[in-house]
């Protein structure tokens, strides 16, 4: 087990390397690459990251606490069974990465393309997810409670059973979604209402 505290990587090539269950406490890391990595259980806590390459680089069951993830790159990452506490996470690419088992609790997830993403039976409340790509994404029997998703692409979501009180939805096409079996609140429903051209008095 190895740990990093209080260092800074610039451009650095962790390519290949193993990570796995170590621990990087206040580390920043800039235009650093680790694609192909190990980094199974590794836990970050209080770091930076900054247009990080992390293609097809190994997550699982990692720990991320209060750390920044802004504009990297996950394409083909395995995050099974990761847990994101609090991340800034803004501007980052998950495109094709797998993320079945993650946990996200809070955090700013704006800007970031988690097209397809299966993010079902997930607990989303109070994450901020404005202006992001959520296209195609299963959000099934997810809580979004109190979420911002403000003009956050939700075409061809699937949201059956979802829970969508309180959450931001401006600059949101509400009647182009399926929402059967969505919860919302009275809000919501008088901007579904008038979305169809109906007149709330």
């Amino acid at each position: 087990m190895y740990q990093y505290n209080n260092q800074t990587f610039n451009t650095h090539n962790f390519d290949q390397a193993n990570l796995q269950d170590g621990e990087l406490v206040n580390c920043t890391f800039e235009q650093c690459s680790f694609r192909g990595s190990s980094m199974e259980e590794m836990t970050s806590t209080g770091c930076h990251f900054i247009d990080c390459d992390f293609t097809g680089a190994l997550f699982n069951a990692s720990l991320h606490k209060a750390s920044a993830f802004t504009n990297c790159k996950f394409t083909g990452a395995n995050l099974f069974v990761a847990r994101f506490e609090q991340c800034k996470m803004v501007g980052s690419d998950f495109s094709n990465a797998y993320m079945d088992g993650i946990t996200l609790t809070g955090g700013d997830w704006s800007y970031t393309n988690l097209r397809h993403t299966n993010l079902s039976r997930q607990d989303l409340r109070g994450i901020k997810l404005t202006e992001a790509d959520l296209f195609g994404c299963n959000l099934e029997k997810s809580d979004i409670r109190g979420a911002d998703l403000t003009q956050a692409q939700l075409g061809q979501c699937k949201l059956k059973g979802a829970d969508l009180r309180d959450a931001k939805l401006e600059g949101i096409d509400l009647k182009s979604l399926d929402l059967q079996g969505v919860k919302l609140d009275v809000e919501q429903a008088v901007l579904l209402a008038r979305s169809f051209g109906a007149k709330v008095c």
